[in-house]
């Protein structure tokens, strides 16, 4: 199809719109201030920050990396059928040679998302679908997918922008970032109007909003989720984590908000927003018990299983909502019940919420969504429990090894891994959280990147030990050998929780994507060791006859 052209490098694809509005050089630079430097009468179809996605009849946006300036790369831009590029002075030298248009502006990267905006007609003030943002450090990819679903559920045609996955309309496409570039997300949005979506979903990181990935628009509702020890990679502490994320909750960015009081700096943000906003709070799961006192909306929880979590949403003024997510966890139920808030925030009926959600109104009495990779249910009626989850933080460590508590009536063995190359400062806390929750421990590796994997292992180690639990502690690698030594571990009853991979088809060792499948790697571990499982419901990367997909660094059989 046009619209999903194969990727370099195992990427997924950049989307495109198949209509795309014809603007003109001279048109661009009149609008933003440019000057342009070659033909007016040139047009363009398209815009982007990367040549490797670049389409004929595209311009080429480049901007100043951390050691290469993107005009470096204007040649192989004009070779692939770029129009023109935008840049900076500096850059306007460097691509000179490649013979295109040139509009100079002073900062390339803070005009991007405006840009893309105009470029393919997606501005706030253009005929687009109802958007929907979520914040936070964890429950973004989750209150996106229950977004999603419950409009769904009404009748909506959606999409979807998380760490997971991109919809349209039906159409599933893997993620590249958590949320994507302004030119490709503004692109997404335009092919989203195309196929008729009606709502999007939109997961918001605070790397987006500082990294200029979502200017050019405004939400018509922003949702808050917690706020937590993570990112410090990025952001010098956690009040510089925390004011990144506050961005989006102001007018330029936001028309309305809806904010979860279960975490501490939810409190903050509901005093700051500049935007309209209503607050909710869990009171099982919140930071501060008297936070729910002043809040807008409550989420009790009812009942907690296997398949999911009941719960029961009330409003200061009496209205009720009794429904079930279908994942354990009260954070979920808390996910949830800010995703239907949201949607009433969003202009949508609570009578029709009502009707859909709630079984004594005649809905369907739960939530239909599928959240891949979180708190996610891989294996089969008999045995161990084994949840496959995408959660990285000591915050959603200590959430889902509780959910996971709850339901199990045996052990419960819990497998984890870190990020090489990213916050190091949280791994202590991750080691420590995982023992303090668990009876048996695994470290293993996640995506070493280009740290050494020893060490990332021994730090979470160190973190477990200083928990000073009764919690069995070991180490196995590669992660291949992790999951089948935990199946031999546990037995009917028990659980296993593989934190960490979740959705993910890769990991990334030394930069490169290695095929790997933490879902379909538990599935084999259980059936080799005699347990039943289900048949897959995510994409298998190899087929079921080979061996399971290994590390290609280490011998470990």
């Amino acid at each position: 199809m046009p619209t999903t052209p194969a990727a370099p490098a195992n990427l997924p694809p950049v989307l495109r719109p198949e209509h795309p509005p014809v603007r003109t050089l001279d048109d661009l630079a009149r609008r933003f201030g440019g000057e342009l430097r070659g033909p007016s009468d040139v047009t363009l179809t398209g815009i982007t920050l990367a040549t490797a996605d670049l389409r004929a009849g595209e311009a080429f946006v480049a901007i100043r990396g951390v050691n290469r300036h993107g005009a470096e790369f204007a040649q192989t831009a004009a070779d692939k059928g770029a129009v023109a590029v935008i840049t900076d002075e500096d850059g306007a030298a460097i691509a000179a040679a490649s013979g295109l248009p040139i509009v100079v502006v002073d900062n390339p990267r803070a005009l991007l998302g405006d840009l893309s905006a105009w470029v393919y007609g997606t501005g706030p003030d253009d005929d687009i679908p109802t958007l929907f943002a979520t914040t936070g450090t964890n429950g973004k990819t989750s209150v996106s997918h229950l977004l999603e679903g419950i409009l769904g559920q009404l009748g909506v045609v959606t999409g979807l922008s998380s760490t997971a996955e991109r919809h349209i309309a039906g159409e599933v496409i893997v993620s590249r970032l958590t949320t994507p570039e302004a030119s490709e997300f503004h692109a997404l949005l335009a092919l989203m109007r195309e196929r008729g979506v009606e709502a999007v979903a939109v997961e918001v990181s605070a790397q987006a909003l500082s990294r200029h990935r979502v200017d050019g628009l405004v939400f018509d509702v922003a949702g808050f989720t917690n706020l937590s020890h993570d990112h410090l990679d990025d952001y010098a502490d956690m009040r510089e984590y925390f004011e990144a994320k506050m961005q989006l909750f102001r007018p330029d960015w936001a028309r309305r908000a809806v904010i979860s009081l279960d975490s501490e700096p939810g409190l903050e943000v509901a005093e700051r927003s500049e935007v309209p906003s209503v607050t909710i709070v869990t009171p099982a799961i919140a930071a501060d018990p008297d936070a729910g006192a002043s809040a807008d909306w409550t989420v009790d929880i009812l009942d907690e299983r296997q398949t999911g979590t009941e719960f029961r949403l009330t409003s200061r003024d009496g209205r009720t909502l009794t429904t079930i997510v279908p994942v354990i966890g009260r954070h979920m139920a808390a996910n949830a019940g800010l995703a239907i808030v949201m949607i009433l925030e969003g202009g949508y009926a609570w009578e029709d919420l009502v009707g859909a959600l709630d079984a004594s109104a005649g809905g369907s009495g739960r939530i239909d969504a599928y959240l891949p990779g979180r708190t996610q249910l891989v294996s089969g009626d008999r045995g161990p429990a084994v949840y496959v989850d995408f959660g990285h933080s000591p915050d959603a460590f200590e959430k889902t090894l509780a959910a996971v508590r709850h339901v199990t009536p045996g052990k419960v063995l819990f497998v984890m891994g870190a990020d090489g190359d990213r916050d190091a400062t949280k791994r202590l806390d991750m080691g420590r959280t995982g023992a303090e929750g668990s009876d048996i421990f695994i470290v293993t590796d996640h995506h070493p990147r280009f740290e050494d994997p020893d060490s990332i292992r021994a730090t979470l180690l160190e973190g477990a030990r200083r928990a000073g639990t009764a919690t069995e502690l070991l180490e196995y690698s590669p992660p291949e050998r992790a999951i089948i030594e935990a199946v031999a571990l546990v037995g009917d009853g028990d659980a296993i929780l593989w934190c960490g991979p979740g959705h993910q088809d890769y990991r990334d060792i030394r930069g490169v994507r290695t095929p790997y499948s933490a879902r379909e790697l538990a599935r084999r571990a259980l059936r080799d060791a005699g347990w039943p499982v289900p048949e897959p419901h995510w994409p298998v990367p190899y087929p079921e006859d080979e061996t399971p997909l290994s590390d290609p660094e280490r011998e470990w059989r």
